[in-house]
């Protein structure tokens, strides 16, 4: 059943059917053809998945992030990082990273965050930056992953629910794996930029006087991520309560320090977070059907039976996890392979003697990662069609750069430190 399970979902993927539909439908024969389980067992598991308090944190933060984008925090946010980085060779591609590790604490999507400096970035990249369009598009593209690290990280959100660990842990773990990519990232930047002659984005470093001044006008918004730290570090409040919290700070930044926030904004925040929401709560919905089926039928005890047969050594297993993590992020689309896939290999793992809470920075991390690759990878079709490049100039030009997150991924086995140094010192 299991084979005729993932033989539908993969005739589904590949039909075009949207990802939520097939997860759904691929559950099908348990519910309607085997007669164990009732179809109306399918209603229930769907209504079950969106009554969770932890859950809550999603809407929360979807609509803080679309908030502070409208009171043009991200104009101020981009005028500070260019003046951190934009002097480095690879200019504006030093620029995108950096950006992307401030508005990780913002956005909380990687495909989110791509996407919007696809737009306010790129096309300065290719006409001013030297760039190339596959270049800037790569850059623009893994940049993106570390938005999927930092806090209030939604892959991390929608890891800690669905395999029940501590989504602050998670938040805090997320902090210094977020700041190793950006200086792994960064480093690459340089590398490529050196040997391809892009020239910087200004002539000369900023005096302190302008990096300040420009700190100053980006301090409400750099402070986000800080709240959530000193939040959950004193006990002020849980994820779900920190999402709300920020709602409430995002309006008070919008119309009493800012006030750029207007009715007609809030109005396309609220709308912009309606969609957002309804693609990630049907997601979730049809997730909780395929689990619930997979589970019947023992798919994750049949896939640690698998796992255990071919070695023991658990250094190994997490490579094989990891890699069939990685396969599986080139089809699914990232939130759905966090909650149909987690909650299948993370038992192995823990078995295996290893931390959930750095298992889920590696696992979504990698999920993430997978969005680079076709022939689903969301996010690179979501920079590649902004920018117009083909698929293969996209993958040709991303060598450098899948070798640097290859070397991050090293680094973040070998040494779970990196993940669990703060959540172990503040928790």
């Amino acid at each position: 059943m299991l084979l005729l399970i993932a033989g539908l979902f993969a005739l589904f993927l590949f039909s075009g059917m949207p990802v939520a539909f097939a997860l759904a439908l691929a559950a099908f024969p348990v519910f309607v053809l085997t007669g164990t389980m009732p179809p109306t067992v399918a209603i229930q598991k769907m209504v079950n998945a969106t009554q969770s308090f932890p859950l809550l944190a999603v809407p929360f933060f979807i609509f803080a992030g679309n908030l502070m984008n409208a009171t043009g925090i991200t104009e101020k946010l981009i005028k500070f990082a260019r003046l951190l980085t934009g002097w480095l060779a690879g200019g504006l591609g030093q620029v995108s990273v950096v950006l992307s590790l401030i508005m990780g604490g913002i956005s909380g999507s990687a495909v989110a965050d791509a996407a919007m400096e696809a737009r306010l970035l790129g096309p300065g990249m290719i006409e001013k930056g030297g760039y190339s369009k596959p270049a800037a598009a790569v850059v623009l593209a893994f940049g993106a992953i570390i938005t999927a690290t930092i806090p209030p990280s939604i892959g991390l959100i929608l890891f800690g629910f669905i395999n029940e660990v501590s989504i602050g842990r998670l938040f805090l773990a997320g902090i210094l794996p977020g700041i190793l990519l950006t200086v792994i990232l960064m480093l690459t930047v340089w590398i490529v930029a050196k040997r391809n002659g892009y020239e910087p984005d200004l002539a000369k470093p900023p005096s302190f006087r302008e990096l300040w001044a420009s700190f100053l006008e980006s301090i409400w918004a750099l402070a986000f991520p800080i709240i959530l730290i000193v939040g959950f570090r004193f006990g002020f409040f849980t994820a779900t309560e920190a999402g709300a919290f920020l709602v409430f700070y995002a309006l008070f930044i919008g119309f009493f320090v800012y006030r750029e926030l207007t009715f007609a904004k809030l109005y396309e925040a609220m709308k912009h977070t309606a969609t957002d929401l309804g693609m990630v709560m049907l997601l979730i919905m049809m997730a909780a059907v395929l689990g619930y089926a997979v589970t019947i039928e023992q798919g994750p005890q049949q896939i640690a039976t698998l796992l255990t047969t071919l070695t023991s050594e658990p250094l190994l297993i997490l490579t094989l996890v990891l890699l069939f993590l990685l396969v599986s992020g080139m089809f699914l689309e990232g939130a759905a392979n966090i909650l149909l896939v987690t909650p299948i290999v993370l038992p192995v793992l823990i078995n295996a003697g290893f931390d959930p809470v750095h298992m889920g920075i590696l696992m979504v991390t990698l999920i993430n990662i997978g969005g680079l690759t076709p022939p689903v990878g969301v996010i690179m079709f979501t920079v590649a069609g902004i920018l117009d490049v083909k698929t293969g100039a996209f993958t040709r030009a991303s060598i450098p750069y899948f070798l640097a997150i290859l070397v991050f991924l090293i680094i973040l086995v070998a040494f779970p430190a990196v993940s669990l140094f703060v959540p172990g010192r503040l928790m």
